[in-house]
């Protein structure tokens, strides 16, 4: 008698080999527009040179959190030109923002779903789960039979493995919206998607902020392993010190992953803070506490 052998492998094998034979031309577009879109990210953060976007970063740090934000901000990214970085570190961060904007565009919808529906909600679950806990490197095998070698890759890889936070935390952050709020918004006829726009949302965002935050960082972490399907950058500076057993350039690169990682980090932070000029400017408009008070639908 034969060991009794379940054949996912095999099934899943099956799957990706009908997709790639069959929907070719769609992973052909979508590794276009990830690609220009890398591509134009890459060409505004890298074309000006590093005093440009130094300053820049600088005072978007001063307005988010003040100015010890923004000295912090300008040593650390004066630190990744010191080791000859910047490069690399753009490159980087372009893959990031590509893979955190389309993770966004997937979870936050998702995320406001599962908030409505109980069902929904119980049905993504396990798939989040298996998305959060599946091993990142798994999903490069059908990123590169699919995109083949290069950006695309690493972007796939870094959406799928980002995204389950953003969805996570939108349905945490509209589900824990005061109820009596909501009500007070359907007495006066508003309808749901004013409901939403104007009740839940405003009052879910530092929960959802939290979630944007999740997902940069995680897509951070996938910056080493996109680095091994050609993606370059500081991921594969890494790769390349790794198989050299180089120290110097590993630390180097590894920090500057770090850097990028604390700036971004407080950044998303400071939109839930209560410091930085963004929230003296938040603070003089009015904040979403009461229903509106126009019964007419919108």
């Amino acid at each position: 008698m034969d060991e009794f052998r379940i054949p996912i492998g095999e099934v899943a094998d099956t799957v990706i080999t009908w997709i790639v034979n069959n929907l070719n031309a769609l992973f052909t577009v979508l590794r276009t527009i990830f690609d220009e879109m890398y591509g134009a990210i890459f060409a505004i953060l890298d074309g000006p040179g590093w005093i440009v976007i130094t300053i820049l970063a600088a005072l978007i740090a001063l307005l988010a959190r003040g100015w010890k934000f923004m000295l912090g901000t300008i040593i650390g990214l004066v630190v990744i030109v010191g080791v000859d970085q910047w490069e690399n570190a753009m490159s980087s961060l372009s893959l990031v923002l590509v893979a955190t904007f389309w993770a966004l565009v997937i979870s936050i919808p998702l995320g406001i779903w599962a908030a409505k529906s109980d069902t929904f909600s119980a049905l993504v679950r396990p798939v989040l789960d298996f998305l959060q806990t599946m091993p990142a490197f798994v999903y490069l095998i059908p990123a590169l039979l699919l995109f083949r070698v290069g950006v695309a890759p690493g972007i796939v890889a870094t959406i799928i493995f980002a995204m389950a936070p953003g969805v996570r935390f939108t349905e945490l952050g509209i589900r824990s919206v005061d109820a009596e709020v909501v009500e007070a918004g359907q007495a006066f006829g508003s309808s749901p998607s004013r409901i939403l726009r104007q009740i839940q949302l405003p009052l879910a965002l530092p929960t959802i902020m939290a979630g944007v935050n999740q997902v940069i960082m995680l897509s951070l972490s996938m910056v080493v392993i996109a680095g091994m399907v050609g993606a370059g950058g500081l991921g594969g500076d890494v790769i390349k010190s790794l198989n050299r057993l180089d120290t110097a350039l590993g630390v180097e690169a590894g920090l500057a992953v770090v850097i990028i990682a604390m700036i971004l980090d407080r950044l998303t932070n400071s939109f839930g803070q209560h410091s930085g000029l963004f929230a003296k400017f938040r603070a003089r408009k009015p904040h979403v506490d009461s229903v509106p008070q126009d019964p007419v639908n919108v």
